[in-house]
C-alpha cells in the first residue's frame, strides 16, 4: 500500500498509543506518541487499522479522533473551527458559517494535480511529437517516491489525525464506493460530513479491506514556520494531489481548498472512480442527474456534462417557466452509471451535497439553490454582509441602507473597488436533503434510469441551441469534441475556449484513449438500452444584443423537446452537426424574451470549417495513435457534411 522508500521510513520508528502509561525513559528511542482523542483503534477493520496506524507514524499527529458522523461530534468540530478563527458564524442564518482562505488556496490546482502509474501511457496518450499533454499530468512512481518523503515525514506534528470513514453513494447500494481519509484539517471534517454519507454507519458496512485510502495533510505542523492568512493553514509551494488507481489510493498535500482536500469529490469520484469504472464495465462522470415530469406526469431521468461553472447546478434545481412541468434534483456534479440486468443505465450521485459556485445564483437564476443554503451551509470565499449574511456578484438582491460588506480578503468593501467582493470560485457547501425539488429516488440503491445524455459548454458563437446526435457513437464523438470558454474553477485566466471533452480533461483517472473505446463499448452491452445523447448551449451571443437565448428556467423548453424525442416523436431535422429542432417544435408559449430562431440555429460553414480543424488538431496531436478509429470516422463524416453545407 505505501512506497517502499516510505515504509523504510516507517519501519524506522514505531507507534504507541497509550505512551501515558510508559516512563519517558523506558519508552523506546523513536516512538510516536499519540493521545486517542474519539474511538477505538483497536476495534477497526484490520485494513483500516493498519493504514491509520501506518501513517500516524508517517505524518506523527499528536493525537488522533475517528469519526462517528455524530451531531455532537460535528457540533464540536464547528466550535473548534471558530475557536480557531478559520470559520465565522453568520447570525443571519441557521447554522451557517463563513471561511476565509489563504489567497493563494482558492481553487483546484490542475498543474500540481497528478495520476501516478508505472507506464505514462496508462494515464496519458503520448502527444504527437512529445510535448506536454493537456489530458492529465503524469508522474512516475519513483518521482512520487521523493514527494512523498519531501512532503509527509512529521507533517501532521502538533495536530490531529481525523479518521474519516465515507461512503460515495447510499451505504449499502450496489452502485456505491467507500473511503477512509486521514486528515489534519477540521475543516475537511466538517465539509466532508456534508458532502459524503460519513461516520460509524460506513465502517459497519465495511466487510472487508475493499476501501479507497485517502491521506490528506495541509502541510503545516506545529510550531508554525510562519504566520497563517486568515487562519487557513495550507502549504502551496509543496502542494501536490496524487491519485495511484492501481493502489486504489489519493494522496494530497498543501491545499485546503475543497476540490483538493475533500477527496471523496473529484479525487475519488472522478479520477480513481472511472479508473474502477473502466474495470467493471461502468461510467464514473462529470455530470448533474435530473427527474423531469411532463404535463401528463410521465417522468424520465437524464444526465447532462457540462464544465465547472457552465449552470449544471442551475440546471439540475431548474424552476421550470412552462407550466404543468417538474424538475426534480438527484446531483448537481457526478454520476455513477451502470447498466442493470434488464438493460437500463441505472444512475446514482455518490454524493450528499452540493459544493455549488456561489457567484452567480440569485433568486432569478437558481431559486431552488438559494432556498437549499440559508441552513447548515459552510461558505467559502464569499462577502458578508455586516447584519451577518452572505454576499457574492450576481446575487441580484438590494442590501438594505446602513448594511455594509466585507469582502473575501477580510476588508471593507464597495463597488467602486474595481475587484470582486466574492472570489470567482467562491463556494457554498450544503446537504442536497435541504433542496426543496430534492428528487424522491436520489437516495435510491439501484440508482434511477437515464434515458436522455446531454453535453454542453460556454460558446459565445457558432454553436447551436440544441442538437441531437445522430447515434451513440456520434453522441462519443461529440463529447470528445466539446469545447468551452475557461472558468474560474481551476487556475486559468481569461475567457480563452478550451478543448474539455465530456467535461472530464481535469478528471479523467486514465489514458483518454482508452476512455473513448469504453464508452463505445457500452453499445456492445447485451441488452442496452442506450440513452439518446444531446448537445446543449445557453450562451450562444449576438454580435450586438447579448445572449440570443433567456437560459434558467427558460431551459426546460429544450428539455421539453428532449422529452419528446425519447418518446420518439418527430420533431426534428438532419442538419450537419445532427438533428436540429424543426419549425415550430420548441415551445416557445409565453416567452418574455424575443428568440430570433435563425441566428441560435445558424450553421455558418467557416465557423465549422475552423471548428472541424481545431477538433481534429486536438484528437491528433493529444491523443495520436491511442484515438479509437470509430471516433476519427465520426470526425471524417462531419467534414464531410461540414463541404456539402
Amino acid at each position: 500500500m505505501l512506497t517502499s522508500v516510505v515504509s523504510a521510513f516507517i519501519h524506522s520508528l514505531s507507534l504507541s498509543s497509550d505512551y501515558t502509561t510508559m516512563p519517558p525513559e523506558h519508552q523506546p528511542q523513536n516512538q510516536i506518541k499519540l493521545r486517542i482523542l474519539q474511538g477505538n483503534l483497536s476495534a477497526l477493520n484490520l485494513a483500516v487499522r493498519e493504514f491509520v496506524e501506518a501513517n500516524v507514524t508517517l505524518c506523527q499527529p499528536d493525537s488522533l479522533h475517528i469519526c462517528d458522523g455524530s451531531d455532537e461530534e460535528n457540533r464540536a468540530i464547528l466550535a473548534q473551527l471558530e475557536e480557531q478563527g478559520v470559520i465565522k458564524k453568520l447570525t443571519k442564518y441557521e447554522n451557517c458559517w463563513l471561511a476565509r482562505t489563504d489567497p493563494r488556496d482558492v481553487a483546484r490546482v490542475e498543474s500540481k494535480t497528478v495520476i501516478v502509474t508505472p507506464d505514462q501511457k496508462d494515464t496519458v496518450p503520448t502527444p504527437l511529437g512529445g510535448g506536454v499533454s493537456q489530458l492529465g499530468r503524469w508522474m512516475s512512481p519513483e518521482e512520487f517516491d521523493k514527494a512523498m518523503v519531501q512532503r509527509f515525514p512529521g507533517c501532521m506534528k502538533g495536530r490531529t489525525m481525523y479518521v474519516i470513514p465515507f461512503s460515495m453513494g447510499p451505504v449499502g447500494s450496489p452502485l456505491s464506493k467507500i473511503g477512509v481519509e486521514l486528515t489534519d484539517s477540521p475543516y475537511v471534517v466538517a465539509s466532508m460530513r456534508v458532502m459524503t454519507r460519513m461516520g460509524k454507519t460506513v465502517l459497519s458496512a465495511l466487510g472487508n479491506d475493499e476501501f479507497v485510502r485517502c491521506l490528506h495533510s495541509v502541510g503545516c505542523p506545529l510550531p508554525l514556520r510562519k504566520p497563517l492568512v486568515n487562519n487557513w493553514p495550507c502549504n502551496p509551494e509543496q502542494t501536490l494531489i496524487a491519485q495511484i488507481p492501481d493502489r486504489r489510493q489519493i494522496i494530497s498535500f498543501g491545499s485546503g481548498y475543497g476540490g483538493n482536500s475533500l477527496l471523496g469529490k473529484k479525487c475519488f469520484a472522478l479520477r480513481i472512480a472511472s479508473r474502477i469504472a473502466k474495470e467493471e464495465g461502468w461510467l464514473a462522470e462529470h455530470m448533474l442527474i435530473l427527474g423531469i415530469t411532463n404535463p401528463a406526469g410521465e417522468k424520465k431521468y437524464m444526465a447532462a456534462a457540462f464544465p465547472s461553472a457552465c449552470g449544471k447546478t442551475n440546471l439540475a434545481m431548474l424552476n421550470p417557466t412552462l407550466p404543468g412541468w417538474k424538475v426534480e434534483c438527484v446531483g448537481d456534479d457526478i454520476a455513477w452509471m451502470k447498466f442493470d440486468d434488464k438493460g437500463n443505465l441505472r444512475a446514482i450521485n455518490p454524493e450528499n451535497g452540493f459544493f455549488g459556485v456561489a457567484p452567480g445564483t440569485s433568486v432569478k437564476t437558481n431559486p431552488n439553490a438559494m432556498a437549499t443554503i440559508v441552513k447548515n451551509t459552510i461558505f467559502t470565499n464569499v462577502g458578508e454582509t455586516s447584519d451577518g449574511g452572505v454576499y457574492w456578484e450576481g446575487m441580484d438582491q438590494s442590501l438594505p441602507q446602513g448594511i455594509t460588506l466585507t469582502s473575501w480578503k477580510n476588508k471593507p468593501w464597495s463597488s467602486e473597488d474595481g475587484e470582486p467582493c466574492a472570489h470567482p470560485n467562491s463556494r457554498f457547501c450544503t446537504p442536497a436533503g435541504q433542496c426543496p425539488i430534492i428528487d424522491p429516488l436520489w437516495e435510491s440503491p439501484e440508482g434511477v434510469p437515464i434515458e436522455a445524455i446531454i453535453f454542453g459548454g460556454r460558446r459565445p458563437e457558432g454553436v447551436p441551441l440544441v442538437y441531437e446526435a445522430f447515434s451513440w457513437q456520434h453522441g462519443v464523438f461529440v463529447g470528445a469534441a466539446m469545447r468551452s470558454e475557461a472558468t474560474a474553477a481551476a487556475e486559468h485566466k481569461g475567457k480563452v475556449i478550451m478543448h474539455d471533452p465530456f467535461a472530464m480533461r481535469p478528471f479523467f483517472g486514465y489514458n483518454f484513449g482508452q476512455y473513448l473505446s469504453h464508452w463505445l463499448s457500452m453499445a456492445n452491452h447485451p441488452g442496452a438500452k442506450l440513452p439518446k445523447i444531446f448537445h446543449v448551449n445557453w450562451f450562444r451571443k449576438s454580435p450586438t444584443a447579448g445572449f440570443l437565448w433567456p437560459g434558467f428556467g427558460d431551459n426546460i423548453r429544450v428539455l421539453d423537446w428532449m422529452f419528446r424525442r425519447v418518446n420518439g416523436e418527430d420533431g426534428a431535422v438532419p442538419s450537419t452537426v445532427g438533428y436540429l429542432p424543426c419549425h415550430n417544435s420548441l415551445n416557445l408559449q409565453g416567452l418574455q424574451f424575443h428568440v430570433d430562431l435563425g441566428e441560435l440555429f445558424s450553421l455558418d460553414q467557416k465557423f465549422w470549417q475552423r471548428e472541424v480543424e481545431e477538433v481534429r488538431k486536438y484528437l491528433t496531436t493529444q491523443v495520436n495513435d491511442d484515438l479509437p478509429k470509430e471516433v476519427a470516422r465520426q470526425l471524417e463524416l462531419l467534414q464531410q457534411r461540414v463541404k456539402q453545407m
